[in-house]
């Protein structure tokens, strides 16, 4: 919510926050922040991100909502709106609360949402330590440096979670993105997260699969100048495969045809299915590769004589 309102230039990155008394008596990680001081947007982001400060977080929703619980609530309302129906706040910093809750796929989505929509902000998870009031501090994520592309995310810890992480690392143009919890220490999510992360880049292979405008199959055309029109990739259409699995991969086409004209290219008109075994499935949208107007009066003529015809013989195949 704090990138969201940069980019809607509700705030800039010098804009200063006020901090309160409460922020400064929260306890836990923290950044040092003292009651009364200003504080940039700037400077919060990295007390948050690389210290884990929960004053700064205080500090964000109650200058950006007016109180932790009206920001706690804004954060409830735009986890819906993003799809995490699995997630609701009590709270800015994430410690135990009745209402605190995300479940691991939620945490992945709005990682996801992180890395893609605000670039501009992403680097400041790779960021491996910042100093603020004379106190440095070290990103408590494991993996940075390891030297295995990691650039973020963010370590958590509770009682009741235990240890966790949402990371994420690129090799080449490969990103992954994973969520650990419930290990019993430090030492154990940094093991483990430095094997997922191995594992994930050695034992899986993304494959192209079709090319942009690439001619993949065929649909039928109702009442157009042509009877069939080509359909073409909308965009490239890769995977993430298990060595060894492609010969396990099933492609499917659906569409509701016959496609009734006029057609323009571009259209969207079927959905190619990967199904890919303990990946899933994935799904791309095939478009008309070209125009295709309506027929004639006489081609339509024909191509109703030709459906009646079908229906004809289809009623006596069922009565014999």
């Amino acid at each position: 919510m704090l990138f969201e309102a940069l980019r809607d230039e509700r705030i800039a990155m010098d804009t200063e926050f006020l901090v309160s008394e409460r922020a400064t008596k929260i306890g836990g990680s923290t950044m040092f922040l003292r009651e009364g001081e200003r504080v940039s947007v700037r400077d919060l982001i990295q007390g948050i991100i690389v210290q884990s400060g929960n004053d700064a977080c205080i500090t964000v929703a109650e200058n950006i909502a007016g109180t932790e619980t009206a920001f706690a609530d804004q954060m409830t309302k735009r986890a819906i709106e993003l799809g995490m129906n699995n997630s609701s706040f009590g709270n800015s910093t994430g410690w135990p609360d009745p209402l605190q809750r995300m479940s691991a796929r939620d945490l992945v989505t709005i990682a996801n949402i992180i890395i893609t929509e605000f670039p501009n902000y992403y680097p400041f998870f790779a960021q491996t330590s910042f100093t603020w009031d004379g106190v440095k501090q070290n990103n408590r994520n494991p993996l940075l440096p390891l030297g295995i592309g990691a650039d973020g995310l963010k370590t958590g810890h509770t009682n009741e979670a235990g240890y966790g992480l949402v990371g994420s690392a690129r090799q080449g143009q490969r990103r992954i993105i994973f969520m650990i919890t419930g290990l019993e220490s430090k030492a154990a999510r940094a093991n483990e997260a430095e094997k997922l992360t191995n594992w994930a880049f050695r034992q899986f292979v993304i494959k192209d699969l079709f090319k942009k405008d690439e001619v993949i199959s065929k649909a039928d055309v109702w009442l157009g100048e042509n009877k069939t029109i080509d359909l073409i990739a909308e965009d490239n259409i890769s995977g993430l495969f298990p060595l060894g699995s492609l010969k396990n991969v099933d492609i499917e086409i659906n569409y509701k045809g016959p496609i009734a004209a006029p057609i323009k290219k571009g259209d969207r008109i079927a959905i190619l299915t990967v199904n890919t075994p303990k990946i899933g499935k994935s799904e791309h949208h095939l478009v008309a590769s070209k125009d295709v107007a309506s027929g004639s009066i006489l081609n339509k003529i024909l191509a109703s004589a030709e459906l009646l015809g079908r229906k004809a013989i289809s009623g006596q195949l069922w009565a014999n």
